[in-house]
């Protein structure tokens, strides 16, 4: 009969037993029954039972997996705190579904009152569950390893050796202490009816490790969710040639944490002095294809010369305590509209929203001043146009082969002079009249770079600005200018959650792969007088090395004595029993 892995817990005592102990016995009053009369609970236990089950590992770890569940919405709807448009976008295309999915704070996932609830109770699980066992990991910590058990040949990993000869019994036991301290066991000498021995255990690192791991998880959580409130994410949208300046006036949106200060903002300058787009010319299976992105950008703070840096696709910029990521690209034609007298009433380069992969891209100019009356152009860009088989325009290739603007011409309010908040990227036509293209039976105004065309009855002209009015002819790879789309992000837990990251994965691999192991040598008395030593071992958990460690200190025990380390072999007497460390309870019993 082998100890199970279990033997550390203390057993039931003879009264725990007795108590409604077995099949059949008698009831609260004594007598026999069928069943166990259990006590209630009552308010008081019915709280303690469920802090019991709140604070259990298990729960912990159904709570973790229940918050990764509960954070799949916020990565399949759009979130009003990342990505407002999108939410807004979202209840255009789907009227009947956005309304219910709102109701259950979908687009609202990460702030719902749903997955606050199951973070905080994590939050209180770990709490409760790491106390305690922090706690009893120390009280284990500095307790003496538990008593050599009387019948070691009952342990599952088991090895015997004669004395040798030449060796007595207290030189064995002390170079077997000797080997023991050496492999990193904590030992402890008995002599209990008059057998000398010795007891080392190692492995309590293992522990440690699990402690690490899930206060470091409970350190992730707390800075995720305070620390976080103290950033902010926002973005902007840089024409090359152009600057944003890192105020809060300054970007197209922008979501702070509940804690932010704007008086934190830290200004600087960045300029967009160019956007290099590489694309797959040679795979014909992939013609088109990005392959790279890279943004010149130029940082400038006050009173200071401006410093070069880049930003890609998955490789921000840090500058200033900020985090610059590159979120998308697109082209923004430059436009130019005169009045019939040729004063300019508008010049500006303007984003056009990309709306395929060879970036054929929608744009919205709206001339407010200067003219008899409003003008709204909804304007096409095709970087390389061609024409479909039904006769409309489309783009072949996303970079600038033959570009081509079209313009659809409309006139009349464009309603904001009431104050209204309109999309700069749409244009609303009601109360507008079509001066070109649709059914008005008047073409779309039609532009390479660099050409001037008339707008209709003599309202004045339209010019598609050349970005590069010195290239040869044919040449249009840089006669339209680019945008970038900058997510500016600044976190001040980033290098708190690298830190807890680390000790998670640190703790992790500790946990896994330090077994936690008990080892004892002793020297036994057999019938006639002869002496031989007793190895075994026991593990808590799996140890598949547990055996061939136990038979490899039995085999080195048989050669050479090893040399005592310093106040590492001499013996010790043997403790009273009232003298016994907390864990003897836990040694295996005979």
């Amino acid at each position: 009969m082998r100890p199970a892995d279990h033997v550390d817990s203390p057993e039931p005592a003879d009264d725990d037993r007795a108590r409604g102990g077995g099949s059949g016995s008698g009831s609260g009053d004594g007598g026999s029954g069928d069943g166990i009369t259990q006590p209630k609970l009552g308010f008081i236990g019915w709280l303690r039972f469920a802090w019991r089950q709140l604070t259990s590992m298990r729960t912990a770890l159904l709570l973790l997996l229940l918050l990764a569940i509960a954070a799949v919405p916020g990565s399949l709807v759009p979130q009003r705190s990342s990505d407002p448009n999108g939410v807004t976008q979202y209840f255009t295309d789907n009227p009947n579904l956005a309304p219910i999915l709102d109701s259950f704070q979908m687009f609202d996932v990460y702030t719902s009152a749903w997955f606050s609830a199951v973070y905080l109770l994590l939050f209180v699980s770990l709490i409760g569950c790491i106390i305690p066992r922090t706690k009893h990991h120390l009280e284990a910590l500095r307790a003496r390893p538990p008593r050599t058990p009387a019948r070691l040949s009952r342990l599952s990993a088991y090895a015997e050796r004669p004395l040798p000869v030449g060796v007595d019994v207290e030189t064995a036991i002390a170079d077997a202490t000797v080997r023991l301290k050496r492999a990193g066991y904590r030992v402890e000498r008995f002599d209990l009816r008059g057998e000398p021995s010795v007891s080392a255990e190692r492995g309590y690192l293992r522990e440690t490790g699990n402690l690490v791991f899930h206060t470091a998880l409970l350190g992730i959580l707390v800075t995720v969710g305070i620390g976080g409130g103290f950033g902010f994410q926002g973005q902007r949208v840089v024409v090359e040639g152009q600057s944003f300046v890192n105020t809060l006036a300054a970007f197209d949106s922008f979501n702070p944490g509940r804690f932010f200060d704007d008086a934190s903002l830290e200004p600087y300058k960045l300029s967009l002095e160019g956007l290099e787009a590489v694309y797959e010319t040679q795979n014909a299976d992939a013609i088109g294809q990005p392959i790279d992105f890279t943004a010149n950008v130029a940082i400038t703070t006050q009173g200071g010369d401006p410093e070069t840096g880049t930003v890609k696709v998955n490789e921000p910029l840090r500058t200033h305590g900020t985090d610059v990521y590159l979120l998308g690209n697109g082209y923004a034609p430059t436009i130019t509209v005169r009045d019939p007298d040729g004063n300019v009433v508008f010049a500006d380069s303007i984003p056009f929203l990309p709306q395929d992969a060879n970036l054929t891209s929608i744009g919205v100019v709206k001339v407010t001043d200067g003219l008899d009356e409003q003008l709204g152009m909804v304007g096409f860009f095709y970087p390389t146009q061609d024409v479909l088989d039904t006769g409309a325009y489309t783009s072949t290739f996303p970079d600038l082969v033959y570009p081509v603007l079209t313009l659809n011409v409309y006139e009349g309010d464009l309603g904001i002079d009431d104050g209204t908040p309109t999309s700069v990227y749409a244009l609303d036509p009601t109360g507008m009249t079509q001066l070109t293209g649709g059914d008005t039976g008047v073409d779309s105004l039609e532009l390479m770079p660099g050409q001037t065309v008339d707008l209709p009855g003599g309202r004045g002209t339209v010019t598609f600005d050349s970005a590069d009015p010195d290239a040869a002819d044919g040449d249009y790879s840089h006669s339209v200018k680019r945008f970038a789309s900058f997510d500016i992000h600044h976190d001040p837990s980033q290098g708190w959650v690298l830190v807890f990251a680390i000790l998670i994965l640190g703790g992790l691999l500790v946990s896994l792969f330090v077994p936690r192991r008990r080892m004892w040598v002793k020297a036994a008395k057999r019938p006639g007088g002869a002496v031989v030593l007793e190895y075994a071992g026991l593990a808590r958990g799996d140890d598949p090395g547990l055996d061939q460690a136990v038979a490899d200190l039995a085999d080195a025990q048989a050669g050479p004595v090893a040399a005592p380390d310093d106040g590492g072999a001499p013996a010790q007497d043997a403790p009273a029993a009232g003298a016994a460390s907390a864990e003897d309870s836990s040694q295996p019993r005979t």
